[in-house]
């Protein structure tokens, strides 16, 4: 395929980042009374936008929802962002592509500060031309915002030369809004199904596996 830019999740797709997330969705709960131990619910957390997985898993009205929000970051910001891995051929891939000529990008729901932690902490950032990520204070919290700011702050207009690379609907929803493909890894948290069903154009098995698409 002639794609040139190449933008990636984050959660999932580049890091197993489950023990933190969901151990601050839990200590975020708590503090309004709910113990959650289901862990498909737990997983729900990852990906989507947080106020509004809050909003449709406990029916919280969007101040209740900013409320858990904020004691999710008073645990995430200290201890959650290092409970996390570098998936299995991350850094040796992204090594590949860069190698090869390919311009990356980071595009991650998550609030951008703390996405720049994560791939600085992994020392990831040198194979990144652009981090892009949510920022409230913009209006930019759905996926497809963080995806168009990305495109449009990084000037790719030929939306044929860009691919996203995620693990859940999300990713591929918000890449097809943006007139964007998608690969859709397995080393995440969505399933096969999930990623066929949202439209997904390619699905690799394991991360390192994109290049079978890409290069």
């Amino acid at each position: 395929m002639a794609f040139e830019h190449i933008l990636f999740d984050l959660d999932g797709t580049l890091t197993d980042s489950y023990e933190g997330i969901t151990r601050s969705v839990q200590y975020a709960l708590a503090s309004l009374g709910i113990e959650e131990n289901d862990q498909e619910v737990l997983r729900s957390f990852i990906g989507p936008p947080l106020i509004k997985t809050f909003m449709a898993n406990y029916g919280f009205d969007e101040q209740t929802a900013k409320r858990a929000m904020y004691k999710y970051r008073e645990r995430y910001i200290p201890i959650g962002v290092y409970e996390n891995r570098v998936i299995d051929g991350v850094p040796q891939t992204l090594e590949r592509l860069k190698a090869s000529g390919k311009r990356l990008y980071l595009a991650t729901s998550k609030p951008l500060e703390t996405a720049t932690e994560v791939i600085r902490h992994f020392g990831l950032e040198k194979y990144f031309d652009f981090l892009g990520g949510a920022d409230f204070s913009f209006g930019r919290d759905e996926k497809w915002q963080v995806i168009e700011y990305v495109l449009d702050s990084c000037g790719i207009k030929d939306r044929h030369s860009a691919v996203m690379v995620g693990d859940r609907s999300y990713d591929v929803i918000g890449a097809g809004r943006c007139g964007i493909k998608t690969i859709g890894v397995l080393c995440g948290y969505g399933s096969r199904k999930e990623l066929e069903e949202s439209g997904a154009e390619f699905i690799a098995d394991s991360f390192p596996d994109i290049c079978n698409f890409i290069l």
